[in-house]
């Protein structure tokens, strides 16, 4: 990265870590045409000096005395041209923060002395791209700069005193550790970064840590030349195009991309894995477990923990006017924020994250809602989570709303050929009464003896949470206080705040 110009800067807000300040801006950067782990890179156009030119946008949430901050800095991927890491961590409760949301929200991320980063890097959506003319006189562009966009970013950002040019870093000698974080799409990006080597940066480790959510199995296939007018990357697998391909093509488990990594002789980042229950059944999350082959899970790296949140959806949405069912609504964003808070400690002091927790799986292989392996993998099994009695799955993470729950999270929704309705999954409410009741399940009032009985259950779960390192205080309090409003038998009740 050669440049950083800054094109606005603005007042954020005060937290409680100093007050805040966002700045917009452009970065720039040049590559030698023979960089290695990048096609095409010597057939772009060059600058009069011989290099291949990038620009991209980027976002900075930063302390206005960078002194104040905890040290570590956060660099978002933002999927689709969407920043995520206001969504991930700042959403507050039943207000779900869709990607592209910038307002702070809980300022969780501020009050905790975070600088974040949201560093632009796709086709078509805040990266300039180099390009070349083929042989048939169409433009092509050189999307794997994509990769390089993001790792001189935050190569500069943590390390640089300032650019070519003289104009300062704001967070020179602010940082002493760097987190990548992505979802979905980005959560992909993360783990191709990785296994393609783009986790060093003149010789230095670029992310110390990533904090990988709801990536499914498999890579990000922006290694190569595309038409444009979007990234290669923009699709996925699904169950209208279950054979689409690229994502499914490379290494499915994050242990093979491990031991790519230490085979060159690179120390992989300290890494937490997310998955949520819908993933299993419209992402083939499961083959990130098991690979290509059979139902056993492999070993993970001693440098990876991985976690399945009971009853997620892979987005959580107040609205889904395009499917059949009501969308799911379980609130997975304080799971986000307890593992960003222990994987910081993992990363800052080595201090030993909670053990790895998932769900057991069971094969689905005739299961018509469940998008089955591409024929690409033949010998490659899907499976998903086991149920309770409910429909509940067992195991993972287990958050109060599934451990005492108010109905069946995590099933799938219609039509599965929406992509978005395949997403959001479903969620099925108990009746209230054994008289109103007529899907064969207990109802509210036979699971509970009484509102004060929910609410004291519903403390008990997120106490054991928060041990457990799932939860932190703060969304303790959160939860109790919502299952205290929650009114199942008439008025809500007054509770004390969890001790």
């Amino acid at each position: 990265m050669t440049r950083l110009e800054i094109t606005g800067r603005q007042a954020y807000g005060a937290f409680a870590a100093g007050d805040y300040v966002r700045l917009d801006g452009t970065v720039h950067g040049e590559l030698a045409p023979d960089a290695g782990g990048i096609p095409d890179l010597d057939k772009a156009e060059r600058t009069q000096d011989g290099k291949v030119a990038y620009a991209a946008r980027v976002i900075l949430f930063i302390p206005a005395d960078p002194a104040a901050g905890n040290g570590a800095l956060l660099v978002d991927v933002p999927n689709r041209g969407n920043a995520y890491a206001n969504a991930l961590y700042n959403s507050p409760r039943t207000v779900p923060m869709q990607s592209g949301n910038l307002e702070p929200g809980t300022g969780f991320l501020e009050d905790r002395g975070y600088a974040v980063a949201e560093v632009f890097w796709e086709l078509g959506r805040g990266a300039d791209l180099p390009s070349f003319t083929d042989p048939d006189g169409r433009r092509r562009f050189v999307e794997g700069v994509g990769f390089a966009i993001v790792r001189d970013t935050a190569d500069f950002l943590a390390h640089a005193a300032s650019d070519s040019t003289g104009t300062r870093n704001p967070l020179a000698s602010a940082i002493n550790r760097t987190i990548g974080t992505g979802k979905s799409q980005d959560g992909r990006f993360l783990k191709t970064f990785l296994l393609h080597g783009f986790n060093v940066a003149q010789g230095r480790r670029v992310f110390d840590g990533m904090h990988v959510f709801v990536s499914g199995a498999g890579v990000l296939p922006i290694l190569q030349s595309g038409p444009g007018p979007h990234s290669s990357g923009d699709k996925t697998p699904n169950f209208a195009d279950p054979d689409y391909p690229g994502v499914n093509d490379g290494p499915l488990t994050i242990g093979e991309i491990v031991r790519t990594v230490e085979a060159r002789g690179d120390v992989p980042p300290k890494m937490m894995l997310l998955n949520a229950t819908v993933d299993y059944a419209s992402l083939r999350a499961s083959l990130g477990r098991t690979g290509g082959h059979g139902t056993a899970d492999l070993p993970l790296p001693a440098n990876v923990r991985m976690y399945d949140v009971a009853g997620a959806s892979h987005v959580t949405v107040l609205k889904a006017d395009r499917c059949t069912r009501p969308p799911g609504r379980l609130d997975w964003a304080p799971v986000a924020r307890a593992t960003l808070q222990r994987l910081d400690g993992w990363v800052a002091r080595n201090t030993p994250p909670p053990a790895t927790r998932l769900m057991p799986l069971q094969p689905a292989p005739e299961d018509t809602t469940v998008l089955q392996a591409p024929k690409a993998l033949p010998d490659a099994v899907v499976q998903v989570p086991q149920r309770d009695a409910d429909g509940n799955p067992i195991g993972g993470v287990r958050l109060p709303d599934i451990a005492v729950p108010l109905g069946v999270y995590g099933g799938q929704n219609a039509p599965l050929t929406t992509f978005t309705c395949s997403l959001v999954g479903a969620y099925q409410p108990f009746a209230r009464t054994r008289d109103a009741n007529d899907t064969g399940l207990p109802s509210l009032a036979e699971r509970y003896r009484s509102q004060q009985d929910y609410v004291t259950r519903v403390g008990v779960a997120a106490r054991a949470a928060q041990a457990d390192g799932f939860l932190l205080p703060g969304d303790v309090a959160v939860i109790v206080n919502a299952a205290a409003e929650t009114p199942l038998f008439g008025n809500p009740v007054e509770t004390a705040p969890p001790r």
